[in-house]
């Protein structure tokens, strides 16, 4: 009979192929962690059929309507409902339009926008949940006049087909803002201009030419 030590030295003798083949297979590498679905879509803003307009208070009494005719950026979907989005939008005040010349100047002018100072405006969401009614409610940071300020938005899918150059799909946001918490008080204190602004944008966009 062999004594225990002899039984346990075999015994790590036996094992010791055994620990070294474990210690030495190739280990397969980790999935690499993904940030967007598999399924992801990017699509790209037509800015000949996407627009903004915004909605203020004129002498207390009417609503003013005016538009920005450049929109731009991109849109982030996944699944055909979609089942998730976001929005990375950029808009030229320089192209605000009012219907009169004169007012435009002063729309661009250091009372309001500064398009000089302050050339762009931009909307990066940071969230989206899409409610039971179908409709998305967008959260994210706007860039205005040099401030930026989170906002959340009513987004509604417009549409999705394919028709012309590439497939198309089509997005509605509406929110309101504080114009004064970006810095931009022009007409307030004597009540002339209203500080809430109702901001609708109209996006349209591809995944090929115009």
């Amino acid at each position: 009979m062999f004594c225990k030590p002899c039984i346990a030295a075999f015994a790590l003798l036996a094992a010791l192929p055994f620990v070294a083949a474990t210690n030495t297979a190739p280990q397969s590498p980790a999935p690499a962690a993904s940030s967007a679905p598999s399924n992801a879509t990017t699509w790209k803003i037509d800015d000949v059929h996407s627009m903004a307009m915004f909605r203020v208070q004129h002498f207390g009494a009417g609503m003013f309507w005016g538009r920005f005719d450049n929109v731009s950026g991109s849109i982030t979907t996944s699944g055909e409902g979609p089942d998730s989005v976001s929005f990375d939008i950029a808009i030229d005040p320089a192209t605000v339009s009012s219907g009169n010349e004169k007012l435009n100047g002063h729309l661009m002018s250091p009372d309001f926008f500064s398009v000089k100072e302050f050339p762009t405006m931009t909307f990066k969401s940071t969230r989206a949940e899409k409610g039971s009614d179908g409709m998305w409610t967008v959260t994210g940071d706007m860039t205005m006049h040099g401030v930026t300020k989170s906002i959340s938005a009513k987004v509604e899918c417009t549409g999705r087909a394919k028709m012309g150059p590439g497939e198309r799909i089509g997005f509605e946001a509406m929110f309101n803002l504080d114009r004064s918490e970006f810095g931009m008080t022009y007409g307030i204190d004597k009540g002339a201009i209203g500080k809430s602004v109702r901001v609708i944008v109209g996006m349209e966009a591809t995944t090929g030419g115009k």
